[in-house]
């Protein structure tokens, strides 16, 4: 499809908007929860894995040794991130997408399995295995589900499906944040509840998985079954769905496939190379400014500080002269935000170009945090400068909702083709968790050390994604990958940024 294709026929279907709720609620949302739900119970599990190891192992762990435990039970979620978006390339090409989303659900159910009997059996070992598989999940869902709905989705909603993972994992957050709190679930007693809930989301929403659609773009061009490929499109396109809109979309296949002129051998290997290994894509000079501006956008927006501003607005709500319960709930409220706006970002990537929400985004979130700084230093002096941080705060996470939040989750689909995609995608994941990772390792330190100073490098980072975004994102709203491709296939010295009709 391209820019003069029928608006008529991109429209929401019923399989298009299955598959989006489906993958969101049965994947996307699990992956955000299992970020929420460790922080409030987080005594409480303390204590138990210290009488757990002492019964065991007789053992009882000093102060310092117990907090390093808890760093492993709530760093390793992350390594599982980082080792889950490695294989889900791998899975994406061999299993399909559909399956890949399949194989998520399959590790998010026995992981909280795991968390559901890890107290009644008395065993920490299984605690940790429970959270190696969630985060294993959570990194093959943020590589595959994005890409699975973009690949399904007519071009001029492709960003607006490609959202529903972005969505999914901040509603999810606000979900584990609330299901963890004392009057519910949060408690010495049920806390194992708290972190096992989300299963029931899995198994509802995995009901209609036998029924939704694989990727006709797998299907096509990766596998070759284009007799499918073409049934999915049907089914996607629903009833009513008119022989052009049909035709259209396998040119727009056809395209990232091979030559229709080539021998049968041809064919084959030319077949095979469209499956690329991992390595194959990082050696690959063409691909190099496409892969620096995934990762790049999935790092930077982890580095952006998001996580960070969560964990220190407990503390400026505080000095506003909350309680801490007061200021736990108002922590919630800016999580609330956050999930208030991501609602409207479906209805954000249909109607505005990807370029601008991208640099708004960016380049805002870095004059935020630089204001927080300052606010932050000399709040001790100032005193309005308590309610200038939580309105800083605020603006923050409004302006990170409208682009460095949903953008990073599925640009990758819309700046490489079939082939190299999958790698792609699992790179850009790689970056996320891994920065997610050194962020969760070092803020703590780096906030002792360095106190209000703490939000510099997150504005740093905001100011150098401004501008590699500013010089080399091309437009890719309502644009065929073929034409965004050459546009970035010349490392620095590409232009992207020429006129197009």
């Amino acid at each position: 499809m391209g820019k003069g294709d029928s608006k008529e026929e991109a429209k929401w279907t019923f399989w298009l908007l299955t598959a989006g709720i489906s993958t969101t609620f049965g994947a996307a949302i699990p992956t955000g929860y299992n970020i929420g739900v460790i922080n409030a119970p987080a005594n409480y599990i303390k204590e138990w894995c210290n009488e757990t190891i002492f019964e065991t192992y007789g053992t009882v762990l000093t102060e310092g040794e117990l907090d390093t435990f808890w760093a492993v039970v709530v760093s390793i979620f992350l390594i599982g991130g980082v080792i889950g978006s490695l294989g889900g390339a791998w899975l994406a090409d061999k299993l399909g997408r559909k399956q890949s989303y399949l194989a998520c659900g399959f590790l998010l159910v026995i992981g909280g399995v795991c968390f559901q009997f890890c107290r009644a059996v008395g065993s920490v070992e299984l605690l940790l295995l429970g959270r190696v598989l969630v985060g294993l999940a959570a990194g093959l869902t943020t590589s595959t589900v994005p890409m699975y709905l973009t690949e399904l989705a007519p071009i001029e909603l492709r960003g607006a499906l490609g959202v529903f993972c972005s969505m999914g994992v901040t509603g999810g957050v606000v979900v584990g944040q609330i299901l963890s709190l004392e009057e519910i679930f949060g408690t010495e007693e049920l806390w194992q509840f708290a972190l096992s809930f989300y299963v029931l989301l899995v198994i509802t929403f995995f009901v209609p998985y036998h029924w939704l659609p694989e990727s006709p773009k797998y299907l096509y061009v990766i596998k070759q079954r284009r007799d499918e490929a073409i049934n999915e499109i049907k089914r996607l396109g629903g009833k009513n769905v008119k022989d052009e809109y049909i035709r259209q979309q396998i040119e727009s296949m056809r395209s990232e496939d091979v030559p229709n002129s080539v021998s049968d051998d041809e064919e084959t290997q030319q077949t095979k190379s469209k499956q690329r290994s991992l390595w194959s894509v990082l050696t690959d000079p063409t691909l190099a400014l496409p892969l620096i501006l995934v990762c790049a956008l999935q790092g930077g927006q982890q580095l952006s500080g998001i996580n960070a501003v969560f964990f220190y607005s407990v503390s400026i709500f505080e000095s506003v002269g909350l309680s801490s319960t007061g200021a736990k709930f108002a922590n919630l409220g800016a999580g609330c935000l956050n999930l208030f706006v991501a609602f409207f970002t479906p209805m954000l990537m249909e109607k505005f170009n990807r370029r601008f929400l991208a640099l708004l985004s960016c380049s805002m979130c870095g004059v935020f945090l630089f204001a927080l700084t300052f606010i932050v230093y000399f709040i001790d002096h100032v005193s309005w400068f308590s309610y200038a941080s939580i309105i800083a705060i605020l603006l923050y996470i409004l302006f990170y909702q409208i682009g460095l939040g949903p953008i990073p989750y599925f640009i990758g689909s819309e700046l490489f083709e079939v082939g190299p995609r999958p790698a792609a995608m699992a790179m850009g994941s790689i970056a996320s968790w891994g920065c997610n990772f050194l962020v969760a390792m070092l803020f703590t330190t780096l906030q002792s050390a360095w106190g209000a100073f703490v939000f510099l490098p997150f504005t740093v980072t905001c100011v150098l994604l401004t501008l590699l975004l500013k010089y080399y994102l091309p437009e890719t709203r309502g644009r065929h990958i073929s034409s965004i491709v050459p546009l970035v296939s010349n490392g620095f010295r590409s232009k992207p940024l020429v006129p197009w009709s």
